[in-house]
């Protein structure tokens, strides 16, 4: 039996719904800067090791980041360099639709009504 292929606009969904979490986001932020131990990324985003344990296992799976041991300490980094590309894009488009939206803000103010 093959598998049919998905459509390529469904595989981006699932990349999508995949960076969908505030903490995963978080996670990916923290490794542009390079690859960091688990005990850092905890100090960082201050949640329950469980729960960041869950989030970094979901991104492992969908093959963003991935990890390596050395000794007692889980090393974590992003698979590649698209990632932090896409999070500054990310970051781009957001200073313009608030850009944007602080024009619109300044606008609705200075009419009178």
């Amino acid at each position: 039996m093959t598998a049919v292929p998905v459509p390529l606009y469904q595989a981006k969904a699932e990349l999508f719904k995949t960076l969908g979490h505030p903490v995963r986001i978080r996670v990916l932020e923290l490794l542009c800067e390079g690859p960091a131990p688990v005990r850092d990324l905890l100090t960082a985003i201050e949640i329950e090791a469980s729960s960041l344990s869950q989030q970094l296992a979901v991104l492992r799976r969908a093959g963003i980041v991935t990890a390596r041991r050395e000794g007692g300490t889980v090393i974590y980094e992003l698979a590649g360099g698209d990632v932090s590309e896409l999070m500054r894009a990310a970051r781009r488009i957001l200073t313009d639709l608030l850009a944007d939206q602080g024009r619109l803000l300044a606008e609705l103010r200075a009419e009178p009504g």
